[in-house]
């Protein structure tokens, strides 16, 4: 194992981190907060151990898959750790525990929270609580991958233990390329939806913030009633852009090219598409009783379907209180998700799409079992490996799943309220029902339940495999091993 390059990545994200902490510092600048000064201390701590970490670069620059997944859990780890440490510091928070939830819902994107008065916060950390959902949107080795020197296509593994979904390709030939146009993408989004959101009547701080959580489906807001209190503009702005971001990236990059029929001709956008406007429907008729017009109706369905299947988390209801038939369909679209490379969390439609063909694969082969047939998707054939990984992938999930419920079941809450909360946090959801309803916080949980939550948020954004290689006994006989050559061999060498 190439425990130089690991080291080499944990300190290059250290120092990024530490960077992008100045965020929240230059606001605490522009409204005179005294909380500023903790950020700006961690800031600078971080920026100075990331430098001295990642000072010397190794020799050997080979990011193989085992070192891809283990950096990739590692440095999810180390910004959730460091990210909690500010909030803290400034005694918002006092609870190290409930601020390493805060900052791990933010880096994943989840946007469940502990805190029931979200507007006792000073600017400052609102900004850090949202800057957390852009760094984790996209994903900060992503952003790495742009800067860092590899050997050959090694890059690839950091791409394929940190971005979401079955399968991560290249956009052009050179990764570090893919990277960079993932990133201008995701930027540009960003800014134009806080722009629209300006033009709209909004302060700056209230349409940067509200960008920030939107890119990364995040859902962390600045008001208590999250975003009930916003316009009709508003709710439509922040519905479609919620659309946009849990689009698969690969698509926007098809259309900048003007290869609109590769776009148009991925399967999962359309069936991304069609079970949003499918849900919306049923939702829509089904509430329609409870509204006074239908605009509102579909408004409110409308964004909260969206809200719910990307994983951003964001309210402008309380859906808690719909008919049963809507809160059903809720409850599928969180594990449902969005769209495999896009920032969304939850299963990924294209993984639905997979196991479904797979099905109808396995019924053909029992009618006419000497019929040879290929899943194909988008006009390719879909590899073993992939449907292998995918299944694997299912398993996995309804493990961990179950295990986290059957602990989370001692806290003596009802079922709904069980289930939903492992729903909301492993698929990076945040808001679920009943007791972490979109009006309530998960801040009643005893603390061995938030270390659960707490996984199950790093689980669900890393796609289970990177976080638990990490309990994984062979991994530890790989470092030891490597450990032991890196001291042997100098000294065999003279």
């Amino acid at each position: 194992m190439n425990l130089s390059m690991i080291r080499y990545t944990l300190g290059k994200v250290t120092l990024i981190v530490g960077m992008l902490m100045l965020i929240p510092c230059i606001c605490s600048v522009w409204y005179q907060e005294t909380e500023g000064l903790s950020y700006i201390a961690v800031s600078g701590s971080l920026m100075l151990t990331g430098f001295l970490v990642s000072l010397v670069k190794p020799a050997d620059t080979t990011i193989y898959l085992k070192e891809g997944l283990v950096s990739t859990s590692l440095s999810w780890i180390l910004m959730s750790l460091f990210g909690a440490l500010p909030m803290t510091l400034t005694g918002e928070i006092p609870s190290y525990v409930d601020s390493l939830f805060e900052a791990v819902s933010g880096f994943t994107t989840t946007g469940a929270s502990i805190l029931s008065d979200v507007e006792a916060l000073s600017h400052t950390t609102l900004m850090w609580r949202s800057t957390t959902h852009l760094i984790g949107g996209m994903g900060v080795l992503v952003f790495l991958l742009a800067v860092l020197p590899t050997k050959g296509g090694s890059q690839v593994n950091l791409m394929k233990a940190e971005s979401p979904g079955p399968v991560v390709g290249k956009l052009v030939p050179r990764l570090r390329q893919t990277a960079k146009i993932l990133y201008l993408i995701y930027i540009g989004l960003t800014l134009l939806e806080a722009l629209l959101l300006i033009c709209g009547g909004y302060t700056v701080f209230e349409s940067v913030n509200t960008a920030f959580s939107t890119a990364g489906t995040g859902g962390f807001g600045i008001k208590n009633d999250s975003l009930g209190s916003f316009t009709l503009y508003g709710k439509w702005v922040v519905s479609i852009f919620m659309l946009l971001f849990g689009v698969n990236f690969n698509f926007y990059y098809f259309m900048i090219m003007r290869q609109f029929r590769k776009g148009f001709e991925m399967s999962e956008v359309r069936v991304y598409l069609l079970i949003i406007l499918a849900s919306t429907a049923v939702v829509s008729l089904n509430i329609y009783n409870m509204y006074q017009s239908v605009g509102d109706t579909v408004t409110d369905s409308f964004f909260q379907v969206l809200s719910v299947m990307t994983t951003t988390g964001f309210s402008t209801t309380d859906f808690n209180l719909w008919p049963t038939t809507s809160k059903f369909i809720m409850f599928a679209l969180m594990f449902c998700g969005a769209c495999a490379g896009s920032t969304g969390g939850g299963i990924k439609v294209s993984r639905f799409i997979i196991v479904l063909k797979s099905l109808k694969k396995q019924m053909a082969s029992l009618l006419t079992p000497k019929t040879i047939k290929k899943i194909q998707s988008d006009g390719k054939s879909v590899e073993h490996d992939t449907v292998r990984s995918v299944n694997v992938y299912f398993v996995a999930f309804t493990v961990i799943f179950v295990i986290s419920a059957f602990i989370i079941s001692f806290e003596g809450y009802d079922i709904t309220t069980t289930l939903s909360s492992v729903a909301a946090t492993f698929n990076n959801i945040g808001p679920g029902f009943n007791l972490v309803g979109p009006t309530c916080n998960f801040g009643g949980f005893t603390i061995l339940s938030k270390f659960v939550f707490i996984f199950d948020m790093l689980a669900g954004r890393l796609e289970i495999f990177p976080l638990l290689i990490l309990l994984h006994p062979m991994l530890y006989k790989s470092i030891a091993a490597s450990a032991k050559n890196d001291y042997i061999d100098p000294i065999i060498s003279k």
